[in-house]
């Protein structure tokens, strides 16, 4: 807060906000930790500590004010995540923030133009009972029939959709029927298989060994991410705070996020890119909170930077899930 009102002026926080932005300082503070702890585990560690006198305090103080004035808890699951990696032009860390499907909620919810009273999302297996029923010129309301044949026994994911609906006002509920086809094109290209399922190298080692992963799970956070992405924005409602965090978001029409990357380049001006070392990168799922992270291609001179994120073993923990 002190860094904040040094480099943008006076701060005026809620004792909630407060709360936030003492939640952002304990989880960079273990990241930051947890990080340290890989970099000295590393044979040939980056010289560059992760401690809190090597991070960008001042663009730090800024995202955080943003972030925390729009709701956004860092302690609480699928919310936000933050990933710390070098500016090798600056030679400290700049602090990436990306959003997962909650985060997205309440940003749709504070801001939305027309949100709906609920959201209802479902994962499509074989042996289930779907049909759509779409606008035509019988029918004003949008809706579908959906049945659970066998709850033991769904058969293959083939699908899914979400639902938005408008109790008072029917005729604007909408159905988004999402196909594998539509599904499979939000999943990353290097997709974790410990969370996505397939084939990955044993550690330390060239053998392949088979994964079942937790696909299911993966393919209704895909949809739930696409449900809160699709609300439109108002315009009279968007604020400072809202356009801070537009600059560092995704807001792609295809519902899927950015890399990284593309994060901090609408930030930055483009020639900034080289400096960093991003122009090599290569987005990946993490494997445990199954959100992209970017493996940097670093000059020749340099260790790769250590991951920012941290084992967890529960899948359903995904603060970010970005590229999908």
């Amino acid at each position: 807060m002190k860094e904040f009102t040094t480099n943008a002026g006076n701060l005026e926080v809620t004792n909630f906000q407060k709360k936030l932005i003492q939640n952002y300082f304990i989880k960079l503070d273990m990241t930051l930790k947890e990080n340290e702890t890989k970099r000295m585990s590393k044979r040939e560690p980056d010289p560059l500590e992760f401690s809190w006198k090597n991070v960008n305090m001042a663009q730090l103080a800024l995202d955080v004010v943003a972030y925390s004035s729009i709701g956004l808890d860092p302690l609480q699951d699928n919310h936000i995540n933050l990933i710390p990696y070098k500016n090798n032009k600056t030679n400290v860390f700049d602090i990436g923030f990306i959003i997962g499907y909650e985060g997205m909620k309440i940003k749709a919810v504070k801001y939305g133009f027309e949100v709906p009273d609920d959201v209802i999302v479902e994962v499509v297996y074989s042996n289930d009972k779907f049909k759509s029923y779409k606008k035509n010129k019988d029918n004003n309301i949008e809706s579908y029939d959906f049945e659970i044949t066998n709850d033991f026994d769904r058969g293959e994911v083939i699908g899914g959709f979400y639902y938005h609906v408008f109790h008072d006002k029917p005729e604007k509920n909408k159905l988004k029927v999402m196909t594998m086809k539509d599904i499979q094109k939000r999943i990353p290209k290097y997709a974790s298989a410990e969370f996505w399922g397939g084939e990955k190298k044993k550690y330390g080692s060239n053998e392949v060994e088979r994964v079942e992963g937790w696909f299911d799970e993966m393919v209704e956070k895909t949809i739930k991410r696409a449900a809160y992405n699709s609300i439109t924005i108002d315009s009279e409602k968007i604020d400072d705070h809202l356009v801070k965090m537009m600059q560092t978001e995704s807001l792609s029409l295809s519902g899927s996020d950015q890399t990284l990357l593309e994060l901090k380049s609408d930030i930055s001006n483009n020639a900034n890119k080289k400096q960093l070392g991003f122009e090599d990168a290569e987005v990946i799922v993490d494997p445990v909170l199954n959100n992209t992270e970017q493996r940097y291609s670093e000059p020749v001179n340099q260790s790769p930077m250590p991951s920012a994120i941290q084992p967890n073993d529960n899948p359903g923990n995904d603060q970010t899930e970005l590229g999908f």
